[in-house]
């Protein structure tokens, strides 16, 4: 999946498999990619347009999705 980088203190880069519904997330903390399955196309672009992508993920992601993760590198 292709991610895009944003501007962030907590998020790297973001990406959104439209076929599937997977949200990607890199964290830059501890260099994790978390993916969001079954992910509303909706909110992506509510999460992709966000001015502060940590302040949505905290609000509206972290708590309401169970996570996939792995690491990189």
């Amino acid at each position: 999946m292709d991610r895009k980088y944003v501007e962030s203190e907590a998020i790297e880069s973001i990406g959104y498999d439209f076929p599937s519904g997977i949200l990607e997330i890199e964290f830059k903390s501890n260099n994790v990619i978390w993916q969001y399955p079954d992910f509303p196309e909706y909110m992506w672009y509510e999460f992709e347009s966000a001015e502060s992508k940590g302040k949505y993920f905290h609000a509206n992601i972290n708590k309401q999705f169970t996570p996939n993760g792995y690491r990189v590198g």
